[in-house]
């Protein structure tokens, strides 16, 4: 009995990586012989009485603490990318595609919370995640696919900021292109203010753009019923509806987001145990929840300006012709012959503040891939600059040669990219967020395993049917001599069936690396420790403070 009580003694709490480095669950270790303190002989710092109580904070606050993440997520769903394939649904179908927006986002709703679910539970982002669960070559491989993934999601993001600057300023889309990334870098340095700052920014600009489109509603006023009927009465009809649709939700469901969201959730404390774990996910899946609600308002009101002012009422042949083959840049036009110069003005007012914020998180979420992929130890501002240069380098090059048909052309291959590319960001997730070995209590239940699954099998199978036919159509349809046909087919159709030998073997490989470890049981004095920050007075029985991580060190987290 005394032999054990001194093997009891001789434990204290650790933090111990699982795998990888910069983790933040914490195990229990033999150390050397140390004098432990006792719980109820430890005061605060302040020399008051700790009440015993783990919920010192009221409820909302609780939740206050933990928004930010979801809305730095849910400006990829309001990327210049984004707004262009609604300025196309809307011109091409009148509110008809509503409804795919609608669909769109409850995915995205779901796939987000399981992104943030395995950040908290696992105190491991996506790419961490991999790089631990992957052989070399694979991982390696899933690396590069991510990077492309950050590219191509950055172009419409660039460009879509330079054709503001162009028509608010008359600025040349290639310098516009310069100014974005040099700007990118300047937000970001407000990090090192606090992640609030940067947070709050994101929120003013979302507003931003949420004025800005729904000020366009107020000059259109589309039809309510109209609206409402697309929204809730699925219908494709018309040349081209279903090429749209896909168009619409590939736009919307972005690969690099997930490695995002899963990183951002680290930037919170979570206590060590089975309720800081639940309550943490429930808060990040309401805010998520109120993000991209805030996103589904915005994405619908550029649908309805763009349906009402090709579609409703008597269109002038000028205007039809416009509406034909609409782009970000000349939806400015149209809007402008249409609605007047003001109309023209808020629109780049709110492509700008899309770009330039969509940009931001298309950077940190290029941090976050490097880092987690490769582990490498890079200082802040050396790895904003070579994310930001990789990211604005295509861009850069096709604005100068092509100018802006050249730039628009340019956004279509980049959402065709993230179509291709998402299969690799979405079934690791989708099997770490449903794995014992992974999530451990936290993993999905049997009902949201199937819904997720069969969502994403869906979209998956959708984008690789519709990527395939539109290639084959265009092998079938261009004017290249026979040869050369031949020899693009030779090389593209053995390619095609590594991609989906790729996709069905991430699908079905069983996991092999057990990441979680069981929490410590809560003990209230613990938490109170916790929550009044004493970081160094931690026994045996105590829950530990979930420590910084490596890569978020610099950010001064929110209490």
């Amino acid at each position: 009995m005394a032999s054990s009580q001194q093997k009891e003694s001789q434990m204290s709490i650790v933090a111990t990586p699982s795998f990888g480095s910069g983790s933040n669950r914490i195990a229990a270790v033999n150390t050397a012989k140390i004098t432990t303190i006792p719980a109820d002989a430890v005061k605060p710092q302040n020399h008051r009485e700790v009440p015993t109580t783990t919920d010192q904070k009221p409820g909302w606050r609780k939740f206050l603490s933990h928004v930010g993440p979801g809305f730095l997520v849910s400006l990829a769903y309001l990327d210049p990318g984004n707004l262009e394939t609604d300025l196309q649904a809307g011109a091409n179908h009148g509110f008809e595609l509503l409804w795919v927006v609608l669909i769109g986002l409850i995915f995205a709703l779901i796939i987000q919370s399981l992104a943030a679910n395995l950040g908290v539970s696992t105190g491991k982002h996506l790419s961490e995640v991999c790089r631990a669960e992957y052989p070399k070559l694979v991982k390696y491989c899933l690396w590069l696919l991510a990077e492309v993934a950050v590219i191509a999601a950055d172009i419409p993001e660039v460009i879509g900021t330079a054709f503001a600057l162009n028509i608010l300023f008359h600025i040349p889309v290639w310098a516009g292109v310069l100014l974005t990334g040099l700007s990118t870098l300047l937000l970001i340095g407000l990090q090192r203010y606090g992640v609030r700052k940067l947070e709050l920014l994101i929120a003013i600009l979302v507003f931003v753009m949420a004025a800005c489109f729904f000020g366009e509603m107020s000059y259109v006023k589309p039809p309510a019923t109209g609206v409402l009927k697309g929204m809730f009465v699925p219908k494709l009809n018309g040349q081209g509806a279903t090429g749209d649709a896909i168009a619409l939700l590939g736009a919307l469901v972005m690969p690099h987001n997930l490695f995002l969201h899963s990183a951002l959730v680290l930037s919170r404390k979570v206590p060590n145990s089975v309720r800081g774990i639940n309550d943490a996910c429930r808060y990040f899946l309401i805010e998520s929840g109120f993000a991209l609600f805030i996103s589904f308002l915005i994405n619908m009101a550029v649908v309805s300006v763009s349906g009402t002012v090709c579609t409703v009422g008597h269109v002038s042949e000028s205007t039809a012709d416009q509406c034909s083959d609409i782009t970000l840049n000349s939806a400015s036009f149209l809007l402008q012959n249409v609605l007047g110069k003001s109309s023209s003005t808020i629109y780049a007012i709110a492509l700008l503040a899309s770009g330039q914020s969509s940009s931001i998180t298309g950077t940190y979420a290029g941090q976050f891939i490097m880092q987690g992929f490769l582990d490498l130890k890079m200082k802040t501002w050396m790895r904003n600059l070579m994310t930001r240069s990789i990211a604005i380098t295509p861009s850069l090059i096709v604005a100068i040669i092509g100018g802006p048909q050249g730039a628009g052309r340019l956004i279509i291959i980049a959402s065709m990219i993230l179509s291709f590319e998402l299969p690799f960001a979405l079934i690791p997730l989708l099997k770490f967020s449903s794995s014992t070995t992974k999530m451990g209590p936290h993993k999905n239940s049997i009902y949201i395993i199937v819904i997720s699954w069969i969502l994403g099998l869906s979209i998956i199978g959708i984008n690789i049917y519709y990527l395939s036919t539109a290639f084959v159509g265009w092998l079938i349809d261009n004017n290249l001599p026979k040869v050369a046909n031949v020899f693009i087919g030779i090389v593209v159709f053995p390619l095609m069936a590594v991609y989906i030998l790729a996709v069905i073997y991430l699908t079905f490989r069983k996991d092999r690396v057990v990441t979680y470890i069981e929490p410590q049981k809560p003990d209230p004095m613990a938490q109170a420790h916790l929550e009044s920050g004493l970081h160094n007075s931690f026994g045996p029985g105590d829950v530990a403070p979930v420590p910084f991580r490596d890569d978020l060190a610099h950010i001064p987290l929110p209490e």
